[in-house]
């Protein structure tokens, strides 16, 4: 590419930024300026490439999965799953020091393992126990800081909607994968990816555990007592609101049914759970769902469709393969790889959306990691792990402005918040990155394979 194609496409980014132009229009406008670069002809089988890409993008049958749990984790939000979930775990855990702050924490594991999406954690877990734990005696900050952050969980803990993102944007890259965990071999999908996340997640979960404790007891926080009687009541009345997450990681991980066929199950379960059972969604709530989820899943489809046109162009131009090339020519080893790229995806995490990182570094990074030997699943979780870090940082963590908007706190105030969870995560980042069994782990047990 040439100086002034250089200095154009920079022109391009910036007028597009100032102009506050949507993800989708700024990825649309870069891949096309990139794929016009060629001649005439070039430009013109660059272009029909790309109108090639975006079909093949609509012949994934797992694109279907995230419509389906966006809608499902809407259902959930708007209804009263998440208030028996949060019932259950605070007659579990109420009774330890820190006891309601834990409760938080695993609210938002059950809760992420049903609806796969960060912000709807933070918004229907927070809004009931943020004002739960100030009236308890905890501090402001912690308060905060702990249900933005572990409201991020919602997607390391499967089903997760960017480990599905990944995995389309991937596939070119990783599948069919030939793995070690795996006698003889196999290929590895979508819910092999699922699997890959409970072990950091639950990691995570358990220091933010620690960290509620040691506040609960530095903050003198009254405890209630310990009631198996409770957790009997509490566990009966969310029976339905519990047995979400066993249908549908049960149905997937014992070959019932795919992710994609999981993802309406979710839908019809929480659906007629909601309506059913637990009597709290009428016909208006569906309506107003429906609509909400509608926008969001346009806009999604439209960003994956378009990335899809910049990955494009980093195939033709050999983007990957040269990267390949220099870093071989570096001699750089897989740990020094892997700190590269976590130091890569923590500074893309603070200016752009996950969804956009993954579209857009993963087809780069990918091949690299293969032509290096890191395993695909332990890529993939060192990225959505690093991204997930990228929810709580700023200017554009996205859970900072939903704890923002919904608490009626000042950014400022929230980002404080924040700063000690965020450094826990750093140390789970490390962990996984350099502990590959932590996330492949359980991957091998389910293949009664080992390492």
């Amino acid at each position: 590419m040439t100086t002034l194609a250089v200095v154009g496409l920079i022109t391009l980014i910036v007028m597009m930024v100032a102009l506050g132009q949507p993800v989708y229009v700024l990825i649309g406008s870069v891949s096309a300026y990139l794929l016009l670069q060629g001649g005439v002809y070039d430009s013109f089988m660059a272009l029909t490439d790309m109108v090639e890409s975006t079909r093949r993008l609509g012949d994934q049958e797992i694109l279907l999965a995230i419509p389906f749990f966006i809608v499902a984790g809407s259902l959930m939000t708007e209804g009263d799953i998440a208030k028996r979930l949060i019932d259950f775990a605070k007659a579990c855990f109420g009774w330890l020091p820190g006891g309601v702050a834990i409760s938080a924490t695993f609210a938002c594991v059950f809760f992420a393992a049903i609806s796969g999406s960060s912000p709807v954690t933070v918004i229907a877990i927070g809004s009931i126990m943020f004002p739960a734990m100030l009236e308890e005696g905890y501090r402001e900050r912690f308060a905060n800081g702990l249900v933005t952050s572990a409201g991020s969980l919602g997607i390391l803990i499967p089903p997760s909607i960017p480990m599905i993102v990944y995995a389309i944007a991937a596939g070119g890259f990783v599948e069919p994968v030939q793995t070690q965990l795996v006698e003889g071999g196999a290929e590895l999908g979508v819910k092999d990816l699922f699997l890959a996340g409970v072990g950091p997640g639950l990691i995570i979960a358990v220091l933010f555990s620690i960290y509620s404790i040691i506040e609960g007891i530095r903050g003198k926080i009254p405890r209630q007592a310990f009631s198996v009687r409770e957790i009997i009541r509490t566990g009966r009345r969310g029976f339905w609101a519990l047995m979400l997450p066993v249908v549908i990681l049960g149905g997937i991980y014992s070959g019932a049914f795919t992710a994609t066929a999981a993802a309406c199950v979710a839908v019809v379960y929480s659906l007629l759970v909601e309506r059913y059972i637990h009597r709290s969604i009428g016909f208006d709530n569906a309506r107003k769902v429906i609509v909400e989820s509608t926008v969001l899943i346009g806009a999604l489809l439209l960003i994956l469709a378009l990335a899809g046109a910049f990955n494009t162009y980093l195939t033709r131009a050999q983007v990957a393969q040269a990267a390949v090339e220099q870093l071989l020519a570096w001699n750089m080893g897989p740990v020094a790889f892997l700190l590269a790229v976590n130091i890569l995806l923590l500074i893309a995490g603070c200016f752009m959306d996950i969804l956009s990182a993954i579209l857009i570094l993963v087809p780069m990074l990918a091949p690299i990691a293969l032509q290096m030997g890191i395993h695909p699943l332990h890529l993939g979780v060192v990225f959505i792990v690093n991204l997930e870090i990228g929810y709580l940082t700023p200017p554009l963590g996205i859970n900072l402005f939903v704890s923002s908007s919904l608490f009626k706190r000042s950014l400022g105030e929230v980002i404080r918040g924040v700063v000690p969870f965020t450094a826990l995560m750093l140390v789970s980042l490390m962990a996984v990155t350099y502990v590959p069994t932590i996330s492949l782990g359980l991957v091998a047990m389910l293949h009664g394979g080992d390492f």
